[in-house]
């Protein structure tokens, strides 16, 4: 079994009760078991374009901890299969979501395909990812970027709020 780590964030249709969900379906994919659950996140939305007068929701974020036995482009398609059957739409890139499931990190894995690209290139970059990466792995070691520890910068961090009680660990 392989370990991976996946990002969830909703701002659409209950986006606390969507990250919940996506946590169980995430441990009902064929040959992977969620392993660590992170605490969830509110984070105001980060690169949403606002298309209206309307104001864009916050997001609630996570990160689970999988073991599993799928390829790396197998797990995406699954995750993939999670958002759809959650109401996932693509209007334009970035738009407000009911379900967002990133594939960060397989393994030490760093693959450029053109369906994939490991370690997630953002990640680094996304307190909303970084917080709860480390919540459930303060060791991680990022391939090209380093210690997760020394990736969260205030910066990066700050306005990011963890929700209480929302802390779940599989066993």
């Amino acid at each position: 079994m392989k370990q991976a780590f996946i990002a969830l964030g909703s701002n659409l249709a209950d986006p606390i009760l969507q990250v919940k969900k996506a946590f169980a379906a995430l441990d009902k994919i064929p040959q992977t078991r969620v392993i660590k659950q992170s605490s969830l996140y509110k984070t105001a939305p980060i690169d949403c374009p606002q298309l209206s007068d309307a104001p864009i929701p916050d997001f609630i974020n996570a990160v689970a901890e999988v073991k599993t036995s799928l390829t790396p482009d197998a797990l995406l398609d699954a995750i993939h299969a999670i958002e759809n059957a959650a109401g996932r739409v693509r209007p334009y890139v970035n738009a407000p979501r009911v379900l967002d499931c990133d594939l960060l990190l397989y393994e030490n894995i760093v693959q450029n395909s053109a369906k994939l690209t490991l370690p997630h290139p953002r990640m680094h970059l996304r307190g909303f990812v970084l917080l709860p990466l480390f919540e459930i792995a303060p060791q991680l070691i990022l391939p090209n970027h380093g210690k997760i520890a020394t990736l969260m910068t205030p910066s990066l961090i700050m306005g990011i709020q963890k929700l209480e009680n929302n802390t779940h660990e599989h066993l």
